[in-house]
């Protein structure tokens, strides 16, 4: 629980940063004086100042946070400072602030991309394993061992890039088109979708494709032993590798673990391979309740990791120049995702259930922290194109919003009446109280 709260301020702390600055520092060349820059709402926890009298804080509540600039409209201003007011700037200049937040959160997942294409980062090929009858893998007649190279003519170097691909698609008709590999061979193939994925809630495309993805043999070797577990009481250390239980052979790890989780609280006799040599170990798998109510049993041994084929393995790099269109291709092709999916949920092609709020944001946060910095780092990068994205929405209160009233503003040469943009302001309240119950909702139900 720690660790998932400290991945959420870590995660938010850092879009919410980016965000503010853009409006921030574009406030600031447009000589609009800024009174505070906060991180976070509610009562601040650190505070300083800077030279030019704006205060910057860090607040308790880490779900937000907010640029306020001076304004006739909040409180007195002295005349010699009303030129620096909010207010007193063109439509122009309000649109360049309220477009700057969105904006930097879309530069800052260039940045990302392009960090990472520098860096470097290794992704496993999309190579077929297993297909499921009656889906359109089936119908594409795909087998295991091809590789997926590209879906609708678009590369597909990774399963998250099949994966995004086939999102795409969700709920629409007509067909899909894959190009595949095999043994030196290419393949054409495409299926019918009928509406596939249409309303479902957080899909996993590629299986729910009838895809299994090929993944190396894992023997039932232990790996780490942990203190004072039944393995270690029981004498078993990493490197062990079971060969039968009861008298009955193990296949691989996930059959091991089938038969420990069965098996709680009763006496087992491992057969092992130690040192080329074979021995029977007697162990006692502990009970362990699951959040479903369900008894499991558990020995305390992790399995020794397994490498995947030097074949199965895709390395990315590129130099800094040549990493910047790399960056901006793979900016756009989350970007067209998110789109897709928002316009997607908004006609009913996919479902509102795929809202997510906090919650989710916090497990997929410590997920990512915990699984290296090339996932932190790309979920930060989607996740600050969502929020640049969600910002732009024409919802009164969002950056979109003012964005539309400052244009119709500049268009009609005189501002909203005070009415209407007090009514707009209450249904957009309206909206993202909405918005913000059902994320809530939807993330209660993953749990």
């Amino acid at each position: 629980m720690i660790a998932t709260v400290l991945a959420l301020i870590v995660t938010l702390g850092i879009l919410i940063t980016v965000h503010e600055f853009g409006h921030f520092w574009v406030a600031r060349r447009l000589g609009i004086r800024v009174l505070r820059f906060s991180v976070g709402f509610g009562k601040p926890l650190i505070s300083w100042y800077d030279r030019q009298g704006t205060e910057f804080t860090v607040a308790a509540i880490p779900l937000g946070g907010y640029v306020k600039m001076l304004d006739e409209r909040e409180g007195d201003v002295s005349p010699e400072e009303a030129a620096q007011a909010y207010n007193r700037q063109s439509p122009a200049a309000r649109i360049a602030v309220a477009s700057a937040g969105p904006l930097a959160n879309f530069i800052f997942a260039v940045f990302a991309y392009w960090l990472l294409s520098v860096v470097g980062f290794v992704t496993i090929a999309p190579v077929v394993g297993d297909v499921r009858p009656d889906t359109p893998a089936a119908q594409m007649e795909l087998r295991e061992g091809m590789e997926i190279k590209e879906v609708d003519g678009r590369q597909t170097p990774s399963w998250r890039h099949v994966s995004m691909a086939l999102l795409q698609r969700a709920g629409e008709q007509g067909e899909l088109s894959m190009t595949l590999t095999q043994d030196g061979a290419m393949y054409e193939r495409s299926a019918r979708l009928n509406g596939w994925l249409a309303g479902a809630r957080d899909p996993d495309p590629v299986r729910e494709f009838g895809i299994e993805p090929w993944r190396p043999q894992v023997p039932a070797v232990l790996g780490e032993i942990q203190a004072d577990s039944p393995a270690q009481r029981a004498g078993l250390r990493e490197g062990d590798r079971v060969v039968a239980v009861d008298g009955e052979a193990v296949d691989d790890w996930f059959s091991l673990v089938e038969r420990i989780q069965a098996s709680a609280n009763e006496t087992l006799s491992l057969s092992i391979e130690r040192n080329g040599q074979q021995e029977l170990i007697d162990v006692v798998p502990a009970a362990h309740e699951m959040d479903t109510g369900e008894r499991v049993g558990r020995i305390g041994a992790g399995v020794q990791m397994v490498t995947w084929p030097d074949h199965m393995q895709r390395e990315t790099r590129f130099g800094p120049v040549a990493a910047v269109p790399e960056a901006f291709s793979q900016f756009w092709n989350d970007t067209r995702v998110t789109l897709v999916a928002v316009g997607k949920m908004a006609t009913g092609l996919l479902s509102v259930q795929n809202i997510s709020g906090p919650i989710t944001i916090a497990r997929v946060a410590e997920t990512t922290a915990t699984s290296g910095f090339e996932h932190f780092v790309r979920f930060l990068a989607y996740l600050s194109i969502s929020l640049g994205i969600i910002n732009l929405l024409p919802i009164p209160i969002l950056d979109g919003g003012h964005i539309i009233f400052y244009t119709i503003e500049w268009i009609r040469g005189k501002p909203l009446s005070e009415r209407a943009q007090g009514l707009w302001l209450r249904i957009g309240l309206a909206l993202i109280a909405t918005l913000m119950i059902l994320a809530l909702y939807n993330d209660l139900l993953r749990l």
